[in-house]
């Protein structure tokens, strides 16, 4: 061993050993000898108990890893409408389940919360929309930017109002949105709880939506005529929920109030494009803008910056924080924006683990890297090794926003994570990494039982998502193993990877 070699030193040599190995064997495999062992590893399956979605999953598989699959999108259906008139206990009764916090209390729902429902074998996604301040203070533009993004995203509303109160000014003003939004929208009257309080639902003909459909989604009266009339009209397919394919790659300026985004996309644009001020909070709405970055055309998004602790937010400000939301969703990278003068905070990292939640390939810029001193680059590496350590495949580029400084590295590094975003592992080849990954480290023993791997493949790209049939639970740690692996042996940089499981038992003869 080398003078400066230490007992850490050996076991990261090993490692660099075993996977620099495992990738030979994998390069030199015979291609066609890895699809026909895939092949039979799939036709095993028929041996275990699968449902509809293994097959529909199953008959997605490819060999071309050029060729990226969608699944088909369910509906997507909105409940929207101003405080306590009874969403969350409408998705609750639609759901058939407790799902949605309910209280008494106007404004209790704080986000968007997507549910899967169903509904005489008809599969959609439910949405129930909050977070509406129950203030004076310019409750109606609060209001209008949570219902702009239900709207937004969804394929048709069920716009709640309380029948008992009858139409409010409040009402009236999300009325005007939804007429712009071109979309189906259904009245509901809810809280109308017997044949008596009928008449109450007349008023509502003066919103201008058509006819007024009566409910009780505390009883569950008049429930199941609203969903055989809602679902009729849904398409098979959502038109909405599905990703934007073709155009400019589309990238999200994230980070806290302040960072710079607004002097990143200015400098990008090469003009003044967003309002910049020293008051943080100064951008609201997401302001879309194609930019030229290393001879390629770019639509990038500046967005409002995520303050500490959503629900403790008021007026613009939370809605500023769900309108950043909307744009992520939209957009296929995120640039996460930390401000290198500052420690990195909690707030940071709860803007990365909001893009890790959304699935979005993610690059980190470090701005303001020109005020960097020699004390303060120190302190940064550990705090940058201590709160980034889950992201440490994240592309990194060292920037200044308003000079403009090393900001021709951003397009590299978007590109870098966009390629690992889009790259699927044939499966064959993924089969075969499988069959050396648990040769050489099996799973360990649970309960006197081994969980074997059956059968493994990427199920989607955008991110990259696998899925392994198994005979049972693989432990986090083993599943965190195979996709280091997956890491050192294809890179994946910049993007996150999603290891999921189907535990199936054997079919019983």
């Amino acid at each position: 061993m080398a003078a400066n070699q230490t007992p850490g030193d050996d076991d990261i040599l090993d490692v660099e050993n075993e996977v620099g190995a495992l990738t030979e064997r994998l390069d030199s495999l015979d291609e066609e000898l890895a699809v026909a062992r895939a092949v039979s590893l799939r036709a095993s399956l028929e041996d275990y108990e699968l449902d509809e979605d293994d097959f529909d999953l199953l008959d997605t598989i490819t060999e071309d890893p050029d060729q990226i699959t969608y699944l088909p999108a369910m509906p997507v259906l909105a409940v929207v409408g101003r405080p306590n008139v009874g969403k969350s206990a409408l998705v609750n009764r639609i759901l058939g389940r407790r799902e949605a916090v309910v209280e008494d209390t106007p404004g209790v729902t704080r986000d968007r919360v997507a549910y899967k429902a169903e509904w005489n074998t008809r599969h959609f996604t439910l949405v129930d929309t909050g977070g509406w301040e129950p203030d004076a203070k310019g409750i109606n533009a609060s209001v209008a930017a949570q219902a702009e993004i239900a709207i937004d995203l969804c394929d048709a509303v069920l716009f709640v109002v309380d029948a008992n109160v009858g139409a409010t000014a409040t009402d009236e003003h999300v009325v005007r949105m939804l007429r712009k939004a071109k979309k189906p929208v259904y009245l509901i009257a809810n809280k109308v709880d017997d044949s008596r309080q009928e008449p109450l639902i007349a008023e509502l003909w003066s919103l201008g939506l058509g006819e007024p459909y009566p409910v009780s989604a505390l009883h569950g009266r008049g429930i199941a005529d609203l969903l055989d009339m809602v679902i009729t009209k849904l398409p098979l397919v959502s038109a909405v929920a599905k990703q934007e394919v073709g155009g400019p790659r589309r990238v999200a300026i994230l980070g806290r109030p302040n960072v710079g985004k607004s002097s990143l996309l200015n400098k990008a644009a090469g003009e003044e494009r967003v309002v910049v001020n020293e008051l943080a909070g100064t951008t609201r709405d997401p302001v879309d803008e194609q930019v030229d970055i290393g001879g390629k055309i770019w639509r990038f998004v500046d967005t409002a910056g995520i303050r500490r602790r959503v629900h403790l937010q008021q007026g613009a400000d939370f809605y500023a924080t769900l309108r950043t939301s909307a744009a992520l969703e939209k957009a296929e990278v995120a640039v996460v924006m930390i401000d290198v003068s500052q420690p990195i905070s909690e707030q940071d990292v709860r803007i990365i683990d909001l893009v890790l939640e959304s699935g979005r390939a993610l690059v980190l810029a470090f701005n303001k890297w020109d005020l960097l001193d020699d004390d303060r680059r120190r302190y940064l590496e550990r705090e940058i090794e201590q709160d980034l350590a889950h992201v440490s495949w994240a592309p990194r580029v060292n920037i200044s926003a308003t000079t403009g400084r090393h900001l021709e590295k951003l397009a590299p590094a978007l590109e870098r994570a966009l390629e690992s975003w889009d790259t699927r592992i044939p499966t064959g080849k993924f089969n075969a990494l499988l069959a050396e990954l648990t040769a050489a480290h099996p799973h360990p023993v649970r309960g006197g039982k081994q969980p074997r791997v059956l059968f493994g493949t990427q199920s989607s790209t955008r991110p990259p998502t696998f899925v392994l049939f198994t005979t049972g639970f693989l432990d986090p740690g083993y599943r965190r193993y195979i996709t280091r692996r997956l890491r050192e042996i294809y890179g994946f940089d910049g993007t996150p990877i999603n290891v999921n499981m189907r535990v199936r038992e054997k079919r019983k003869r």
